[in-house]
């Protein structure tokens, strides 16, 4: 299992990637559009783990990119505000496939990710 965590609090994606490796996942960690964008040109990944809200840059410009460049890429948004509560991102993101809470305890989003990364 290959995955991109784009998260821009580091201690948050520092434990998120931790519990993935201990599951035997391989992960790349960015902090903003640039980082994640020039990761996904290079890399090919399974999962990308994606703060809907990021300090620096556009979380759906990320998603677009992995849309053509990773087509088979499956994206777990996550996220601390209400911002698409309704769903309707899956509207906007075809490769969207969760959409989470950011506190949300690791080992769930562990597994959630396992399990996509099978799909």
């Amino acid at each position: 299992m290959r995955v991109l965590i784009v998260e821009g609090n580091p201690e948050l994606a520092r434990l998120w990637s931790g519990h993935l490796e201990r599951q035997g996942g391989e992960v790349v960690l960015a902090v903003n559009e640039y980082d994640a964008i020039e990761t996904l040109r290079y890399q090919d990944v399974d999962v990308i783990v994606l703060d809907l809200v990021l300090t620096a840059g556009s979380a759906f410009a990320v998603a677009d990119f992995a849309s053509y460049s990773h087509p088979a890429a499956r994206v777990v948004f996550v996220t601390n505000t209400s911002f698409f509560s309704d769903g309707s991102i899956f509207r906007h993101i075809p490769n969207a496939c969760a959409f989470l809470p950011s506190a949300m305890e690791p080992e769930d989003l562990a597994a959630v990710i396992d399990h996509y990364s099978m799909a």
